[in-house]
């Protein structure tokens, strides 16, 4: 998705408010952060609220169908392709849309769809895709509903789905529960844009257990060790963040990227993809020819989506908008 990370654990944590709980190692807390609408405690309650007891116990696995991320993304390169990786919320503006733009999405040749479970306090992302999580949130989207909606919608789906979710709703849940319920509903990857650093290899073999694979980011912040240590553990993809701020259209292009996509190919011969900004034709087709793997567009997605008159009209202006993206990719 485009989002970019004010609050990711990549960013150094000497670039982070002194009361900020990601200098402290802490997950981020569903608490109101000052200058953003507040979402009614009803929505965050439903979304943040500990499974029941014994929840986990009574979730199956899914077993093995479709590719993988990693498989998608291989299959992409090795046609000479990039990959195509569009975002959207889930829940905005209602689930049943959701999975109609999940099926479209994919009928339109998406190699990758992010989905992103909506939380009240969206710390790494802008106000498009901030107002985004607090509709889905004010419908009803919980946790549980998006996983039954995806357990319908994955088996007919010839891409792999990917969920972006902050990590208070998985901790809320339990990681090894979160994980379970994911894979159950035939989801293949996760990233979690503002997992503590110190909680990566724990949960990363959470998700290993459950047959995901936590697609880790890197950012023009990060330090060269740091990085590589990223590079390493990312599975599916590895995620380049294209800027330093919150997800949202940008004007241009960060020209850094091109040197980053390098700076990465020297350490790792895993597929790379460029998120965040992401907005235009143009945008697609500069980050292809500078090497990119895959491209990542998320706010400009949700636009389509979630500001249109009806559901109808949002479906429409998502296909037409998805296709010239799809279409300007080599």
């Amino acid at each position: 998705m485009a989002f970019a990370l004010k609050a990711s654990l990549f960013v150094s944590s000497s670039a982070l408010p002194l009361n900020h709980p990601m200098r402290r190692g802490q997950a981020a807390v569903a608490v109101p952060t000052p200058g953003r609408p507040v979402v009614g405690a009803v929505a965050v309650a439903a979304v943040t609220a500990p499974a029941p007891a014994g929840r986990c116990a009574s979730l199956s696995a899914a077993g093995e169908r479709g590719l993988s991320v990693a498989e998608a993304m291989s299959r992409v390169r090795a046609n000479g392709k990039t990959a195509f990786i569009p975002y959207i919320t889930a829940g905005d503006p209602d689930l049943a849309t959701t999975a109609e733009a999940l099926r479209l999405l994919d009928s339109l040749g998406a190699d990758v769809i992010e989905l992103g479970l909506p939380f009240s306090d969206p710390s790494a992302d802008g106000p498009v895709i901030q107002a985004s999580a607090a509709r889905a949130l004010a419908a009803g989207a919980t946790t549980d509903a998006v996983m039954s909606m995806l357990k319908e919608v994955t088996p007919e789906l010839s891409c792999p789905v990917v969920i972006f979710s902050y990590f208070n709703p998985i901790v809320r849940r339990g990681t090894g529960c979160f994980a379970a319920a994911a894979e159950e509903a035939g989801v293949k990857g996760i990233i979690i844009p503002d997992l503590p650093y110190e909680e990566m290899h724990a949960f990363r073999k959470k998700a290993i257990k459950n047959n995901l694979e936590l697609i880790l980011l890197t950012t023009p912040a990060t330090p060269s060790e740091r990085m590589k240590e990223i590079t390493k553990a990312s599975e599916g993809f590895v995620y380049l963040v294209s800027v330093v701020g919150v997800t949202g259209a940008r004007a241009t292009i960060n020209p850094r990227v091109k040197d980053l996509l390098q700076e990465i190919r020297q350490v790792t011969n895993k597929a790379v993809a460029v998120g965040f900004g992401i907005s235009t034709p143009e945008h697609v087709r500069q980050i292809a020819e500078w090497g990119s793997d895959g491209v990542i567009i998320g706010s400009a997605m949700v636009k389509q989506l979630g500001e249109a008159n009806s559901p109808r009209e949002g479906l429409k202006r998502l296909d037409v908008y998805a296709k010239s993206l799809k279409n300007a990719l080599p």
